[in-house]
């Protein structure tokens, strides 16, 4: 199953449990979400006036090696976040917003947030706010 197949069927967290398949895929994509330099490079990319960004200007900012960032991108563009297209001999980055709503609709809380057992509380507990 595609990963943004699985995204699309997972409901948010606080109306359903996820299945062990649904539960593999999302943590794929916070996994890549979790090293400091990719997320730098989705940050890069998404603040970019026009939405894409050359690989030239993300490998110029940072001090890592080509072949390092070539593998960060690799990752972004495996767990469906990032989308490429050559043009010459330059590679363009662009966000995939249906991955990145489908994870903000994953963890999108009900108005009020979740109370009692959906929050993970005992029957009739209630939530505290923090």
């Amino acid at each position: 199953m595609e990963l943004l197949d699985i995204l699309e069927c997972s409901p948010p967290l606080t109306r359903e449990p996820l299945d062990a398949e649904q539960a593999a895929g999302v943590a794929r994509v916070f996994k890549a979400l979790g090293d400091p330099v990719r997320l730098r490079i989705l940050s890069i990319v998404a603040s970019r006036a026009g939405g894409e960004v050359c690989v030239c200007d993300i490998t110029d900012a940072f001090d890592l090696s080509q072949p390092t960032i070539s593998h960060h991108l690799k990752v972004l563009k495996e767990v469906g976040l990032l989308t490429s297209e050559r043009r010459a001999s330059w590679v363009y980055y662009r966000l995939v917003p249906e991955t990145l709503a489908e994870l903000s609709a994953l963890l999108t809380l009900p108005a009020g947030g979740p109370t009692g057992e959906a929050a993970g509380l005992p029957a009739g507990a209630a939530a505290v706010p923090r």
